[in-house]
């Protein structure tokens, strides 16, 4: 009876971050509104290049500075709901900054200050589903599961979010492409009143989620020694010189593609995750995270590889089927081990800070993939593909910087060693309050 009960809430579990991690990614503005906005900019505004990456940059502040609004979502408890509570207050300014954009004149500076608005809002309900995922990840002793989720979800958003938003730019007015964005973002609002017990029950009580004090906090977060290698192996995954801006360049001038391949080429690469992503969420129950990052990552290492023996366009979607393959696993893991090291309390603020290095990581990468692509009319992708592997390689070395009893066990495993270092934590943070 006692076994079935669990297995019935884990279910009920998976059913809510299912539903949610779907929504909160299909409705971020930075994905179905950035190639809508940008032919609004384009077609109406008659905007040049430059104008519209100023305003992808601008509006992309908020996504850089996750660390900001993860760090509120861990030390405000707004009307003492907790993560609930974000989503009462900012689903519904986002909507009200959509519905800027859905009944005003098109203009540079209103599509700016209103994407703007609408990032900042929901870069706080990103927050609050990112610090419940990972808090809930921890205490339910699933991070490998519940990053497996989180990233289905995100790779089948970025799939639906290349295709769905084609669509919009080319046969649906401004007005009635933000009513579609305001539907789907009025529908996480539900987030803000359902409240399951198999996910709320005591998720608030438990260790895991004792912070203390702002000042407090940060100082735990900084003397957190498992958040380095973290952060540092999150960084060189999603570096990437070369998957961008250069891939679209060589695509289409060096080997005459045309302009559709490269969105054909992004859609099946973040499609062909799915399958060894999954695999991921069957592995990790059965493996300690230490040999599944190993393993990940030895995997993921060469993925690009094949894109320096390509000769046409045909060849290169060929190629994008076995580069999301064999990066899957690797998206997950590093998902995985950010749940792992988030220190008490402070789930949010971690989470949004590798969610924010996705962004941030992968631009600086794409300058720096770009500069390496102009050294050679002829080798200068083939240079890029040299520096992604490379990158890939230097992280094997961090992998054996991360605490031992972090990543030594199993997706539900009891992990005694890391349950007396959150009490140790906690023990110290309670004095050093008192003390203050």
């Amino acid at each position: 009876m006692l076994e079935a009960r669990v297995r019935s809430d884990t279910w009920k579990l998976f059913v809510y971050f299912s539903l949610l991690a779907l929504l909160v990614n299909i409705a971020s503005p930075q994905w179905l509104l950035d190639i809508p906005t940008s032919y609004m900019l384009k077609d109406l505004l008659h905007s040049s290049a430059s104008q519209v990456s100023l305003f992808r940059l601008l509006t992309g502040i908020p996504l850089f500075a996750g660390f900001v609004f993860g760090l509120v979502r861990d030390t405000w408890n707004p009307f003492g709901l907790r993560d609930p509570g974000y989503f009462r207050i900012f689903v519904p300014l986002t909507v009200i900054a959509l519905a800027g954009g859905a009944f005003s004149r098109v203009t540079y500076a209103g599509l700016v200050l209103g994407m703007l608005f609408a990032t900042i809002c929901y870069s706080f309900v990103a927050a609050a589903f990112q610090g419940l995922l990972a808090l809930v990840g921890q205490e339910a002793l699933m991070p490998g599961r519940l990053s497996t989720l989180s990233n289905v979800f995100i790779n089948a958003a970025a799939v639906l979010g290349y295709l769905a938003s084609g669509w919009m730019a080319s046969s649906l007015s401004p007005h009635e492409v933000f009513l579609l964005v305001m539907a789907l973002t009025a529908l996480l609002g539900v987030f803000g009143f359902w409240k399951p017990r198999s996910v709320f029950r005591q998720a608030y009580d438990d260790p895991h989620a004792k912070g203390s004090n702002f000042v407090g906090d940060v100082k735990r977060l900084v003397r957190h020694r498992a958040i380095y290698p973290v952060i540092l192996i999150t960084l060189l995954w999603f570096f990437t010189p070369g998957a961008n801006t250069p891939m679209q360049y060589f695509l289409t001038n060096q080997l005459h593609a045309s302009d559709a391949v490269y969105a054909d080429f992004s859609a099946i690469l973040y499609a062909a995750f799915l399958p060894t992503t999954l695999l991921y969420g069957f592995l990790c129950t059965r493996l300690a995270a230490r040999k599944l990052l190993w393993l990940s990552m030895l995997i993921g290492l060469p993925q690009f590889i094949p894109m320096a023996f390509i000769h046409t366009g045909n060849q290169a979607l060929v190629a994008a089927v076995f580069i999301g393959l064999m990066g899957g696993m690797g998206n997950a893991v590093v998902v995985d081990i950010a749940i792992r090291a988030c220190p008490p309390g402070l789930h949010g603020t971690l989470m949004m800070i590798v969610m924010s290095l996705y962004p941030f990581s992968s631009r600086v990468g794409d300058v720096f993939g770009s500069w390496l692509f102009g050294l050679s009319p002829t080798h200068g992708f083939l240079y890029c593909v040299v520096a992604i592997t490379i990158t890939y390689a230097l992280i094997l070395p961090l992998i054996p910087l991360l605490p031992k009893h972090l990543v030594a066990t199993a997706d539900g495993e009891p992990n005694p060693e890391e349950e007396a270092s959150v009490l140790a934590e906690i023990g110290n943070g309670e004095a050093q309050l008192e003390v203050g």
